[in-house]
């Protein structure tokens, strides 16, 4: 590998980083992760507009959504399996000129299926920042310095929900609808010229791995099936949807339940930033400081006290928006104490396949979300009370895979490491 301005080559040909570019990439990596909601929410306000000048029903706009969240979930199981066999920095280029590419055709787009086969591209493309980023992450940085990276990564990344609909909100009064997709398509041109400035290939050519069909199927069972890392995998994910449901419900519960406006949803949103920001924030401080097994128990000990407040409002008060902004703040704050580190613990069940892994954990987030979206938020959010016992179910389950996993290793019934004690 040719040798660039500020930067060596290790004894695997892997660059290594100056010190500005070392300071850089956790913020590079965090805006990779926003692409993803911002694809998401940015162009929502913009609907009435685009179904009046494309000549389409809300259905079809609905479609949209649904197109790009599959193909999310389905490359989301090959983004880090590319990576451990390309390598970590030319996987994350060719996504992101494809997602420009994608986003500037949508802008352009005068018909309802060119959009449909464009927004297939951008799910094919949104998520290989994020996930690689992870993997990166892990290649990089050991120990509370990880936990640091990763805490900066949800700290920034966090701003996505609610800043996209504002973004776009912004956009589409000044220049239409179009203008919310040309402002993906130029931010994730932007991306490509730091990734191209800033990213080092992390992985060293000797570790990477065939993709050969029956060694890439035997990795994806042994992947599956590890009992330890999906138990990780599966806590995060319902810990998640104890907060996510609100989101997916949040027209119903908003509009409807609240009595707010349709420009009020940062009532939502705004809450819920505050909280993952600040908890992301208090991780990395206090990542240095305090033992793993610390941060996650007061993590989850911080969202069922929220949760118990929750319920409690919504059972006596359920009318009062304001009564719900204190559970928005302290059980994101909570969430993002423990995120990173329940993130890197299941990374470090497979330490020799961490892009792999990385794209399993978000697989399996974004498979539990789409459940979420499609049955649970629609069979719940007709009460209050309703979404906040599905939030504390789900809360619940989470702490209690964790509380087994924890039991199988202290009885000897799987392997030791790593253990929280």
């Amino acid at each position: 590998m040719t040798d660039r301005p500020g930067m060596g080559t290790d004894s695997h040909g892997m660059t290594l980083l100056s010190p500005l570019k070392a300071r850089t990439l956790p913020l590079l990596l965090a805006g990779l992760a926003m692409l993803g909601p911002f694809t998401i929410n940015m162009y929502m306000p913009s609907f009435a507009a685009m179904r009046t000048e494309l000549g389409v029903d809300d259905v079809q706009l609905q479609i949209t959504l649904s197109l790009y969240f599959t193909a999310f979930a389905f490359m989301s199981l090959w983004h880090g399996t590319l990576s451990d066999r390309f390598g970590r920095r030319w996987p994350i280029v060719a996504g992101l000129f494809t997602f420009s590419v994608a986003s500037f055709g949508i802008a352009l787009s005068r018909d309802i299926h060119v959009i449909y086969l464009l927004r297939v591209l951008q799910g094919l493309s949104a998520g290989a920042g994020i996930v690689i980023g992870r993997a990166v992450i892990r290649d990089v940085y050991e120990g509370p310095a990880a936990q640091r990276a990763y805490a900066t990564v949800v700290m920034v990344f966090s701003l996505a929900p609610a800043v996209g609909p504002v973004i776009g909100g912004w956009l589409h009064s000044a220049f239409g609808w179009r203008a919310s997709f040309g402002f993906l398509g130029g931010i994730s041109t932007v991306l490509l010229l730091l990734v191209l400035w800033v990213l080092p290939e992390t992985l060293a050519r000797s570790a990477r791995r065939s993709l050969s069909f029956r060694p890439l199927l035997r990795t994806y069972k042994e992947v599956f099936l590890h009992f330890r890392f999906m138990s990780w995998a599966v806590s995060f994910a319902l810990m998640f949807g104890g907060f996510f449901v609100y989101v997916l419900s949040a027209p119903v519960f908003l509009l409807e339940h609240l009595h707010l406006g349709p420009t009020e949803f940062l009532w939502l949103f705004g809450p819920a930033t505050a909280g993952m920001m600040l908890g992301s924030f208090l991780s990395g401080r206090l990542a240095p400081r305090w033992p793993l097994r610390s941060l996650m128990r007061t993590g989850f000990a911080i969202m069922a006290v929220a949760t118990v407040y929750n319920l409690v409002v919504s059972w006596l008060e359920p009318q009062y928006f304001y009564l719900y902004l204190p559970f928005l703040f302290v059980y994101t704050l909570g969430m993002s104490l423990v995120q990173p580190s329940i993130t890197l613990l299941g990374l470090d069940c497979l330490p020799d396949r961490r892009g792999t892994a990385s794209s399993i954990q978000l697989f399996t987030q974004t498979s539990f979300n789409a459940m979420l979206a499609s049955v649970v938020a629609p069979f719940v959010w007709g009460a209050p009370l309703h979404l906040a016992v599905a939030s504390a179910l789900m809360l619940t389950l989470s702490l209690s895979g964790i509380f087994l996993l924890r039991w199988l290793t202290l009885s000897g019934r799987i392997s030791a490491a790593p253990i929280i004690n």
